[in-house]
Order: C-alpha cells, then sequence, then structure tokens
C-alpha cells in the first residue's frame, strides 16, 4: 500500500475497512476460525453447495468457503474491500451489494443453497425496516430449505453487564513499519436499541488522529427468533458459543457433553486479567447457568451450548419448504 493510502482517512472514512490490508492485520486469522466454524454449521446441516457470504469484507471467509469446494459469491458494499477480496482472496465471485436489501438477480442466476453472515455484519441492520430488508433478501436469495448462517454480537449480554463499556479499550498494533493505537468506547443507546462506538485513532508519527463513529443493533436472541420465524425461517441452532470469538474459540468436533464443562462460552470478559476487544475477538462471557440449561440453543447437535447469554451469538436458522 502507498504512503498516501496508507495515511489516515478523512473523518468520514473508516481507517481499516478503507484499508483492507490494515484491517487483515489488526483482525488476523490465520486458522480461518470464522470460515471453519461456518463450514461447519453448512456441513452439519447438509448445506448444498452454492453460497452467499453477505457482508463478506477482505473476502478471506468467502476464499476459504470456496476452497472447501463450495460455490461462493461474496457480496460486500465497499469498493476497497471488493476490490482486495478479487486480488488477494480469489476464487468467489465477489459483486456489490447492501445488506440491508440486495436481490438475486444481481449476485447470481439461481438461488443460494445458504447465506452465510459474519462477523456482526447482520447488526448493521439498525432499523426494523433494515433488519426485515435482510431477512427477506434472504428469503428471496434462498432455495427452500436454504440456510442462513451468521455470527454477531449478543444484545442480551448487556442486560446488566458492563464489563464492555465500562473503560475505553486501548489498543495498538505495527503494520508496515508504522504503530497505530485506537482508543474505543462504547456506549448503549437505549431508545434506539444500538451499540455505539466512538474510536480514536492516532499514529506514532504524529500523523492528526481522526474520530469515527459506528453502531451495532443490539438484537436479542427472541427477538431475532421472532423476525426469522416472520420471514419463514426455523431456528435450528442459537447460542453463544464456542464461535470463531469466543474463548476459549470453537474447534472442529467440540461436544459440550464430551467437554464437560457447564460453560461453553469461556471465561467472563477479563477474568484472564485481560480486556476484552471491543469489535474483534472477544471472550463469551456465560457462566454457568444456576438452573440447568437455557431453551434459547438446540443442543441436540453438538455443535454449542444452549444458553444464550454470552457477549456472541451464533446462528443457524433453516427457511421453510426443505
Amino acid at each position: 500500500m502507498s504512503e498516501t493510502s496508507a495515511a489516515l482517512p478523512e473523518a468520514e472514512g473508516n481507517l481499516l475497512t478503507d484499508n483492507p490490508a490494515l484491517y487483515e492485520a489488526r483482525f488476523p486469522d490465520p486458522e480461518r476460525l470464522a470460515a471453519r466454524w461456518a463450514e461447519d454449521a453448512l456441513r452439519a446441516h447438509g448445506a448444498g453447495p452454492r453460497v452467499l457470504d453477505v457482508g463478506c469484507g477482505t473476502g478471506r471467509d468467502a476464499a476459504h468457503l470456496h476452497t472447501a469446494g463450495r460455490t461462493v459469491v461474496g457480496a460486500d458494499l465497499s469498493d476497497a474491500m471488493l476490490a482486495y477480496a478479487r486480488t488477494h482472496h480469489p476464487g468467489p465471485r465477489y459483486e456489490r451489494a447492501d445488506l440491508r436489501r440486495f436481490h438475486l438477480r444481481d449476485l447470481g442466476p439461481q438461488p443460494f443453497d445458504a447465506v452465510v453472515c459474519l462477523d456482526s455484519a447482520l447488526l448493521y441492520c439498525h432499523t426494523n425496516a433494515e433488519l426485515d430488508g435482510f431477512l427477506d433478501s434472504c428469503r428471496r436469495a434462498l432455495a427452500p430449505g436454504g440456510l442462513l448462517v451468521a455470527e454477531m454480537r449478543n444484545g442480551a449480554f448487556f442486560l446488566g453487564r458492563t464489563e464492555l463499556l465500562d473503560a475505553p479499550a486501548v489498543r495498538g498494533f505495527a503494520w508496515e513499519g508504522t504503530v497505530y493505537r485506537s482508543v474505543t468506547t462504547l456506549t448503549v443507546d437505549r431508545s434506539a436499541q444500538l451499540l455505539r462506538r466512538r474510536r480514536v485513532w492516532s499514529r506514532e508519527d504524529g500523523a492528526p488522529p481522526v474520530e469515527q463513529h459506528s453502531a451495532w443493533r443490539l438484537l436479542f436472541p427472541q427477538e431475532l427468533r421472532y423476525a426469522l420465524a416472520a420471514h419463514g425461517f426455523t431456528v435450528l441452532e442459537l447460542h453463544d458459543g464456542p464461535g470463531p470469538r469466543t474463548e476459549p474459540p470453537w474447534r472442529a468436533g467440540f461436544s459440550p457433553a464430551v467437554d464437560g464443562s457447564p460453560c461453553a462460552g469461556g471465561l467472563p470478559p477479563g477474568a484472564d486479567g485481560s480486556p476484552s476487544e471491543p469489535d474483534g475477538p472477544c471472550p463469551a462471557g456465560r457462566p454457568p447457568s444456576a438452573d440447568g440449561p437455557s431453551s434459547a440453543g438446540s443442543p441436540s447437535s453438538g455443535r454449542g451450548g444452549s444458553a444464550a447469554d454470552g457477549d456472541r451469538l451464533h446462528l443457524v436458522a433453516r427457511l421453510s419448504g426443505g
């Protein structure tokens, strides 16, 4: 990346999404845990080969699904991300689309067997209308019996828990000889049901700091179930872990019964002495239930726990008709 493109963007830009290589440096996933978790879900529930990765970002997850033998289309709203994906993660076909409302005619000649939406991308649907637009688009893009596989923050985690809100998170990392520093503050906007993020970026070379703002929808498990049912989906899995961004993370063959842990989600954020990351890998933070398993998940799959009160939420749902 040239010196010009590596410079801090203007305030209306986004340092990470405008610089995909920097994004991958900041959030490395050398083991491709997110894509492997998604592939495991697709295999566990018998998905066909045609997959749409919506909100595909840099394309690394879409490319992994492609190498697993699937026919993949990656869709994103960022032209910079799409250009990077085509160059650095070839294999899938990449198209520009807004996840809040997309059309099958723009993405492929026939319906998909699965839609994958990782890393809280679904939560950029800030309003009910936008969430309905996403789910309606998924319904129209999927073949009967197709799957929706998603991973995101869990709104229920913020009911009475403040670990991620109490103090700003300060992070630093080096990339191409430059040290970047971010100070991130999360706040809950209860009226809008949003988790708002204020992040200030700075560099050691004295470039002026840049303040950026973004937000995620705070979706609650039962709210998500209701919305999915309204659009013809049946929930197969809904739980807080393990997943690609929990601690301990998901691994192939995980089964709560085999591992013998009453807390599939792992330690609460900060329980190991380190603060959790406000937009990167986060501990699931679920203590053992005092009254047995919750009914929020589907323990029969053996892929995750049955509670849904940790920091991350993992979803597999099937469109009716299959």
